[in-house]
C-alpha cells in the first residue's frame, strides 16, 4: 500500500509549472531551489522577488476564479503553454496557503477574466465592486423580484457623448464613488428606473438614466439577449468603457468589453 508521501508526490507529478498565490516570504523560500518545474507567483504585488509574476489584482474570494485568473495570466504573458499542467497553491480556510490543486491550461477555455481586469481603462477595484453591486442584486432582485441593471464602467466622456439622458441625473453635482455602502444602496434602488450608468474609470458615479445611442450595426450578442446586452456590447465597441449587464430575464450577470461578450457569471455562485 503507498504511503501518504507517495500519494502526494501525484499531485505534482508531471507538473509544468508550480503557481503560488499570495505567499508569504517565508513560504516562497522553500521553492528557493526549484528549477523544474518552473515556479509562478500570482499576487497583488512581487514582495517576494520572483522571477515569474502575474498581478492580482483583487483578491478572489471564489477560489475557482483567483485560479482561473492566474492561469490566464499565465498564458497570457507567456509563462505557461497551452496544455500545460499546473500546480496551484492558495489560501481557502485562512491566510496562509492550505490547498493544493492540479489544473491543466487550456486556452479553449478562456473566460476572458483575466482580459477584463488586467487590460480594462478603469481600475481593477472599481469593476471588481460594480460586480458586486450586480451579483448581490442578481441575488436579492429589488423587494424580492428580478430587476435588471447595465452598468459602463470607463471612458465617461465618450460615453456621455454617445447617450442622452431619460431623466434628471442623481449624480450630477455629486462626488460619490462605487464601492461606498451607501452609494451602492442607492444604484440599487436607482437600478429599477430604465437607462444605464456611467461611471468613470476611478470609479465616481458620472450619471443614472442614459439612453445609449451607438449604431449595434455588426455587434454579435448571443441569441437571447434583449436591448441592453446589444446596448452594452456597442457602446463597448465604440468607446474604451466596459459594460457590466445584470439580466432581468436569467437573472446572469455579463460583461462585455470592445463590443464582445468575455465574460458570463450566475450571483448564486457568489
Amino acid at each position: 500500500m503507498a504511503d501518504l508521501t507517495d500519494l502526494l508526490g501525484d499531485i505534482v507529478d508531471d507538473a509544468d509549472a508550480v503557481f503560488l498565490f499570495s505567499p508569504s516570504g517565508s513560504y516562497y523560500e522553500r521553492f528557493d531551489d526549484l528549477t523544474d518545474p518552473d515556479l509562478v507567483v500570482v499576487g497583488a504585488d512581487n514582495q517576494v522577488g520572483a522571477n515569474e509574476f502575474v498581478e492580482l489584482p483583487v483578491e478572489f474570494e471564489n477560489v475557482r476564479d483567483r485560479v482561473r485568473f492566474g492561469l490566464e495570466g499565465g498564458l497570457e504573458q507567456g509563462v505557461i503553454e497551452d496544455g500545460d499542467l499546473v500546480v496551484c497553491a492558495t489560501d481557502v480556510f485562512d491566510d496562509s496557503i492550505d490547498t493544493i490543486s492540479r489544473v491543466r491550461a487550456d486556452e479553449e477555455d478562456h473566460s476572458g477574466i483575466y482580459d477584463l481586469f488586467a487590460n480594462s481603462r478603469a481600475d481593477p477595484g472599481v469593476i471588481r465592486d460594480v460586480f458586486e453591486v450586480a451579483i448581490e442584486l442578481g441575488k436579492k432582485g429589488q423587494k424580492g423580484k428580478p430587476v435588471g441593471a447595465l452598468f459602463v464602467v470607463g471612458d465617461a466622456g465618450k460615453v456621455m457623448n454617445k447617450s442622452r439622458p431619460l431623466s434628471y441625473n442623481p449624480f450630477e453635482k455629486s462626488h460619490v464613488h462605487v464601492g461606498d455602502p451607501i452609494v451602492n444602496v442607492m444604484l440599487k434602488e436607482f437600478s429599477r428606473l430604465d437607462g444605464a450608468f456611467v461611471i468613470s474609470d476611478s470609479g465616481k458615479i458620472v450619471s443614472a438614466y442614459r439612453y445609449l445611442e451607438p449604431s449595434a450595426e455588426g455587434v454579435d450578442i448571443p441569441k437571447g439577449l434583449g436591448a441592453r446586452h446589444m446596448a452594452a456590447g456597442a457602446i463597448t465597441r465604440d468607446t474604451n468603457a466596459t459594460a457590466i449587464v445584470l439580466s432581468e430575464s436569467d437573472g446572469l450577470v455579463r460583461a462585455f468589453k470592445g463590443g464582445e461578450l468575455i465574460l458570463e457569471l450566475d450571483p448564486e455562485e457568489y
